[in-house]
């Protein structure tokens, strides 16, 4: 089931966390994201604890398209150097699963 991955990272803003979601189903690279927050983030930052808001983007891929994914996430981020992970779905419904797989599907 390793095939299915939710990837995630974080935005200073909704607005940031919805234009990387809506930029990523469009290209297919996900089927689906949900923004969440806001959230508070406990961090490490140029050599400093620090505190923030943030809002938290995850995104539903197949490992398949994490590459492009990721390449996607990295190059449209506000930030330098954005935190992106990605974490393995170990089980899910089917259908769903099966959904996820179709609307990723390269269009190419």
């Amino acid at each position: 089931m390793t095939d299915y991955l939710v990837v995630a990272t974080a935005t200073e803003t909704r607005e940031q966390a919805v234009t990387l979601a809506g930029s990523a189903v469009a290209a297919r690279l996900a089927g689906n994201a949900q923004v969440i927050g806001p959230v508070v983030s406990v961090f490490w930052h140029l050599g400093e604890q620090g505190t923030g808001e943030e809002y938290q983007l995850l995104l539903y891929t197949t490992a398949d398209r994490y590459p492009d994914l990721e390449a996607r996430l990295l190059r449209e981020h506000p930030w330098d150097n954005p935190q992106v992970t990605a974490t393995p779905i170990v089980a899910g419904a089917a259908g769903c699963l099966e959904w996820l797989r179709k609307s990723t599907a390269d269009p190419s």
